[in-house]
């Protein structure tokens, strides 16, 4: 009975056991466990006779010494054999010890119940149902004697089952509140309570606010159910629609209180001729009652208020009053559009690099099948539906990654690889002839209507840009089933390339027809409100034309398919879509400057887009047959939207700025040579009221080199995180691999007779993006 106990660690396969606690605790409960064995050797060796009596047919016990027991003791199978009862006696003397900070119990005061075991399973070590309803009944005393913390954070801990952790929380939470309610009946309420319970319960009323407007938003549930149906591919369109709803948002909150909200509350006093009917087509052209209204530059005043009127100045744009702080109205609104127009760079910038960090770094098909097995379920999901959503979007991200791994399984032959460059060569030079075509038609139609000012001719242009952007891009996918791309993704990229061309050199074309021979025939006309009436037609017309698209397009093109291959359904361009978007938002960046409610009109034309588009998109469309992952999708669309689109438009509106003379009969720059000379004019009072702050000049002459400065900065500050999240991950993955060896290396040591080979899919090599 002197000799050292023997312990077997011999586990049943298929059954699992509870978690342990606090690591330290139990580790220092084994340790003192070994201590505590010279003194408990005849106990433990009865108890290992009647094991070993039981199963007389196993293995014969083994002897471990000191050193092999404190192995055995930091082993992670410290829980096993513990039952119910176990775990509540335990946890009952860990919040007893909480609560009253005594020293932990020695464990020979516990009872072997208690007591972290490496025995079989089958040891009866439960505890009978009296005692355990003792024990529980004392755990949710001493739980009552906690903090809400401390409760919180034990009850967390416990390897208890959900439904045991909430019958817990709810008794000691229910006996807690019902000796409050008995300690509240007998004395009164002070201020400060009922204070509290105001603010408890305008705390309630403001969460309730919060879920409400949670629930409001457009992408609330509807992401998770496409991206469940119909992939990531899919889901790419309505993120993109998501941000640009966000980027409108950004401008609308610099165009409403500075420019747009000071109009309204001082308008000009001047008349404005009104037409005396509303025929209902003005809602399209954007003229009669809407021309002289805050939705265009021309209403637009150059008056400074609360500055008094001079002799040389026009009564109907200077105010009596004077005051303390000037509001210089065109300064106002040139700052007001170029500080919005910089903020969307900023976070165009902000965004992309975000994107690429998510899509290009953490985005890596390294084991990403195990990771989507075994770590893409969310266990706080309750609800039925919301477990049925998760189901689909799993099963839909493992569709798309087997299809992925097996694009690269068959790669083409060389002469297949030659036949299609063959193909792409014909079908480039098909397609950029048809642009180039389709631009010199829309000039031609430019050109011709340029001087009919009818409300009808008005539409005509539009008209026709509208059908040249829905038709050729059929034409374009009719071109693309001949080249027979294996990879979706490809597809996509090239169907966007081709329709970003098409709508860039349209809109080029426009651009130069507003801004040159537009401008020469106007005359003394206001040319601005008709840029921004134009641009306000378009903008309706492609709404239109979308509308028609999706809800007659898409429906008959289904019944056609499912006629003529039965069950089946067309697929959602995602392409010609995210095209569709790009150009509305370019539009909406072309006529900011013109048209300051234009962000509004886009806006509520986007939160349209979202419903309409999810509604056909259930009703009318299939998931892709070939699924593909879109793991860098929103990243090229942020990109087109940053570098064609956004610069496009931020070139169009400085050569407006700089270059072109504001009309003289309207607008907030009517007496100025050029609308960048409001600034000039400002610097020039500054100099004549302080001449001390001339250091201001300097600053106002160097502004924008500062700011494309900032602006490079930003971006090089980006692209430096960028690289070292990288650098870093590249870094942690090696890592993870070095532990890997070193376990393998241990097991080989210590198991000798049986090697373990490294698995073929590792490699010992570093990360190749360590040289990156």
């Amino acid at each position: 009975m002197s000799q050292s106990p023997s312990f077997i660690l011999s586990i049943p396969e298929g059954k699992e056991s509870p978690s342990p606690y606090d690591e330290s605790i139990v580790h220092d409960s084994f340790h003192q466990l070994i201590q505590e064995q010279s003194q408990q050797a005849e106990v433990e060796a009865l108890e290992l006779q009647e094991w070993s009596s039981r199963d007389k047919g196993k293995q014969a016990p083994q002897n471990y010494n000191s050193a092999t027991l404190r192995i055995l003791a930091n082993m992670p199978s410290r829980t096993i054999g513990r039952s119910r009862g176990a775990i509540i006696s335990q946890y009952y003397n860990q919040t007893v010890k909480l609560r009253r900070k005594n020293s932990r119990p020695l464990l020979r005061d516990m009872s072997s119940s208690a007591r972290p075991s490496i025995w079989q399973n089958d040891l009866e070590l439960d505890l009978t149902p009296r005692e355990e309803e003792e024990k529980r009944s004392l755990l949710v005393k001493e739980l009552q004697g906690l903090t809400v913390a401390q409760r919180d954070h034990m009850l967390r801990a416990m390897p208890l089952s959900l439904a045991e952790k909430c019958c817990l929380r709810q008794d000691s939470c229910i006996q807690r509140g019902r000796q409050k309610h008995h300690h509240r009946s007998q004395t009164q309420l002070y201020c400060c309570s009922r204070l509290q319970y105001h603010c408890i319960a305008f705390r309630s009323l403001w969460y309730g606010l919060l879920s409400g407007l949670y629930a409001l938003k457009p992408w609330h549930y509807s992401l998770k159910q496409i991206s469940g149906q119909f992939g990531s591919s899919v889901l790419s369109y309505f993120l993109f629609l998501k941000t640009l709803i966000s980027f409108n948002v950004l401008l609308l909150l610099f165009l409403l209180p500075f420019i747009v909200a000071v109009q309204v509350a001082f308008p000009p006093t001047s008349e404005f001729p009104f037409s005396q009917s509303f025929t209902g087509l003005e809602l399209f052209t954007g003229r009669g009652q809407f021309t002289h209204t805050v939705m265009f530059y021309g209403y637009y005043s150059n008056f400074t208020l609360n500055q008094p009127c001079s002799s040389h100045q026009n009564s109907d744009h200077c105010l009596p009053k004077a005051a303390h702080l000037p509001y210089n109205m065109p300064l106002a609104y040139l700052f007001t559009v170029g500080v919005s127009f910089f903020t969307t760079c900023i976070a165009l910038v902000y965004s992309m690099s975000r994107s690429f960090g998510k899509s290009y770094q953490v985005g890596s098909t390294l084991g990403v099948h195990a990771i989507t097995v075994f770590c893409s379920w969310d266990y706080r999901v309750t609800q039925k539906r919301a477990a049925r959503l998760q189901h689909d979007n799993i099963r839909t991200q493992l569709k798309e990654l087997l299809a992925e791994w097996q694009l690269k399984q068959h790669p083409r032959s060389m002469c297949g690889r030659l036949q299609q460059m063959i193909v792409l060569l014909l079908v480039w030079l098909l397609c950029l002839g048809t642009a180039v075509g389709c631009a010199i038609a829309v000039y031609s139609f430019s050109e011709f209507m340029h001087e009919k000012l009818q409300e009808v001719h008005l539409l005509a242009l539009p008209l026709i840009v509208c059908i040249i952007n829905l038709v050729i891009p059929y034409l374009y996918n009719a071109f693309a089933s001949w080249e027979q791309h294996d990879s979706p993704v490809l597809e996509v990229y090239v169907a966007i390339c081709r329709n970003l061309i098409l709508k860039m050199v349209i809109l080029g074309l426009l651009c130069y027809h507003w801004m040159g021979r537009k401008i020469r025939t106007l005359g003394d006309q206001c040319w601005e409100t008709f840029v921004g009436q134009e641009l306000y037609r378009f903008m309706v017309m492609d709404f239109i034309f979308i509308l028609l698209d999706t809800l007659f397009g898409e429906l008959v093109w289904r019944l056609i398919v499912e006629r003529l291959k039965g069950d089946r359904k067309p697929e959602f361009d995602v392409a010609r879509n995210v095209l569709e978007l790009i150009y509305g938002q370019t539009l909406t960046w072309l006529g900011v400057l013109f048209s300051p409610l234009l962000p509004a009109i886009q806006l509520l034309k986007l939160l349209f887009l979202f419903y309409i588009k999810k509604i056909s998109l259930m009703a009318n469309c299939q998931a892709p047959r070939k699924p593909w992952r879109a793991s860098h999708m929103t990243t090229i669309f942020i990109t087109l939207l940053c570098f064609p689109s956004f610069l496009g438009a931020a070139i169009f509106l400085s050569y407006a700025i700089w270059q072109v003379r504001p009309s003289r009969t309207c607008g907030p720059f009517r007496t100025l040579d050029t609308i960048y000379e409001a600034s000039k004019v400002w610097i020039r009072r500054l100099e004549e009221a302080s001449p001390s702050i001339t250091w201001f000049t300097w600053i106002h002459h160097f502004f924008f080199f500062l700011v494309d400065c900032c602006r490079l900065a930003v971006i090089y500050f980006n692209i430096q995180v960028v690289k070292g999240q990288r650098k870093v991950i590249c870094l942690l993955k090696e890592q993870i691999n070095n532990e890997g060896e070193d376990k393998i290396f241990l097991i080989n040591k210590l198991s000798p007779k049986l090697p373990i080979s490294r698995p073929c899919s590792q490699s010992t090599e570093p990360p190749s993006c360590l040289h990156y």
